[in-house]
């Protein structure tokens, strides 16, 4: 009779824990397939791990089964497996039929219910196994850009705006050359890989590589797989601080990047950043300084600069007399500083002001930064969800400032990711709204709190603050507030894997 069992059980089981199993499973993906990462998750949000009520909720970045996603389910599948089988033979040999048919159901419970632990110990499994496949992606990869001695390489690194950079060098460089863009966030080593083994070829003359990092060593690692001979360095800034723990590992990672650097390679680097300027400064590769302050140190610089709710103009210049007037649709003075490093990139490889200039009118909003949607309501929509760091936020609330007509609203869930300073840091995010913004929307009660503490400290009226629990309570109360003209500031959107 057990034998039966085993056999429905083993028929029934893999669809009966399957939607189980891929939420633990879109976890890992999440943390990157790092057992410490998706383990210190678990610990960190035990309640949302083992609830079993069904989460109806929409996800921002669905589980997406890749051939690495499919090898940990099937290895997770095996290990609840043979926790089954070891226990049903156990009981099976010590007990009556119908008492170990009991106690094995009662098992599959407890490993219906354990399933965040059970994918733990798979993706624990696999980490070496996983290693040697992307090696060999990563080893594919790298000879095929060693075999490109035409292909000119360009990475770009920062705390901060590295993304938008990207798009920004691909858009100004298109004007002479062809060009492929990392897409998206793609800026690990296994992302690098995939676009360059897939979609590298020899028609593309420069190829723009992003590159991210939560801890030291994993620059050089994206640097000796793409081999610039030109590195960007955006910004540095306290982001990731629970994995980096402090701003001198941020510094020493980003620099990787320029260390990597071929000795005829060219380093660009933002010298208005205090951090950046003190590498700039020990560097004795050839480099290009770019800002807005202190000029005369500086090899490009924006001058006359004229921002508003519309984008931005200035006069691009150079330590040699060269000029020319830019206006971009990009907007904030912060995206002027992304601007300048892209028209770095340019003059490195040859064009002319004239050339950077159209290509700097060509660029486009990047999705989810600061670009303005309009919702055919009359209500100003600006979207920065992607992302919020200390900096950022300024930058946001420095553009919502310039709208002069209507009322100005945030939502926000905060920041994270700032380890030790993230309350203090949220405190004055809190402290910086009260000065700007009509109508705050907080998403998470717990998470807010030190934004809403900041906000008392300006004496905010409380009666224009709203906790919601998610982006859903958050749309039904800017509906109730806001009217024509007024402006809807998002600033971030926690990833699935955050919660209160």
């Amino acid at each position: 009779m057990y034998y039966i069992f085993i056999i429905i059980v083993g028929v029934i089981a893999p669809s009966f824990m399957k939607k189980r199993t891929d939420e633990s499973l879109h976890i890992s993906q999440l943390e990157g397939y790092e057992y410490e990462h998706y383990l210190a998750w678990i610990k960190n949000n035990r309640d949302k791990a083992y609830s079993l009520n069904k989460n109806n909720r929409p996800v921002k970045k669905p589980l997406v089964m890749t051939n690495r996603a499919k090898r940990l389910f099937n290895t997770n599948y095996v290990i609840n497996i043979i926790f089954f089988i070891i226990t049903a033979i156990l009981f099976v040999s010590l007990l009556r039929d119908y008492i170990a048919i009991l106690l094995m159901i009662i098992v599959l419970g407890i490993l219906y219910y354990l399933q965040p632990l059970t994918m733990a110990l798979a993706t624990l499994v696999m980490e070496p196994i996983e290693k040697k496949i992307n090696m060999g992606f990563y080893v594919s990869a790298q000879k095929k850009i060693k075999t490109r001695e035409d292909l000119k390489v360009v990475g770009i690194t920062g705390s901060f705006g590295k993304t938008s950079t990207k798009f920004i060098v691909g858009a100004i460089l298109e004007e002479k050359f062809n060009v492929l863009n990392t897409p998206e966030s793609y800026n690990t080593p296994m992302g690098l890989s995939k676009v360059i083994n897939n979609e590298l070829s020899s028609e593309h003359e420069v190829f723009i590589a992003e590159m991210g990092a939560k801890k030291i060593g994993e620059i050089r690692e994206v640097a000796q797989l793409a081999q610039p001979q030109i590195g960007v360095l955006t910004s540095i800034g306290p982001v990731h601080l629970e994995t980096f723990k402090n701003i001198d590992n941020i510094l020493k990672t980003k620099y990787e990047l320029i260390e990597e650097l071929p000795t005829d390679g060219i380093a660009i680097f933002n010298y208005d950043n205090e951090y950046i300027k003190k590498l700039a400064d020990k560097t004795f590769k050839e480099k290009i300084l770019y800002g807005m302050e202190n000029t005369e140190n500086l090899d490009i610089y924006a001058d006359d600069i004229e921002v508003s709710e519309l984008g931005s103009r200035f006069t691009l210049k150079d330590k040699e007399g060269n000029s020319v007037r830019c206006k971009t649709k990009l907007l904030g003075k912060h995206n002027i500083y992304n601007i300048l490093a892209g028209a770095c990139v340019g003059k490195a490889l040859g064009l002319t002001f004239e050339e950077i200039a159209r290509g700097i009118d060509r660029i486009e909003p990047i999705p989810h930064r600061l670009n303005i949607i309009n919702p055919g309501t009359g209500i100003i929509v600006i979207d920065d969800a992607f992302n919020s760091n200390p900096i950022g936020s300024k930058a946001a609330l420095e553009v919502i400032s310039q709208f002069k007509e209507g009322k100005k609203i945030i939502v926000t869930p905060g920041m994270i990711e700032l380890g030790e300073i993230e309350e203090s840091a949220n405190r004055e995010f809190g402290v910086n709204i009260g000065k700007v913004c009509d109508y705050v929307i907080l998403v998470g009660e717990k998470r807010t709190r030190p934004i809403y503490e900041g906000l008392m400290e300006t004496n905010y009226n409380k009666s224009n603050i709203f906790t919601v629990n998610n982006l859903d309570e958050a749309t039904v109360q800017i509906a109730k507030i806001a009217k024509p003209k007024d402006v809807v500031l998002f600033e971030n959107d926690l990833p699935d894997n955050y919660s209160e």
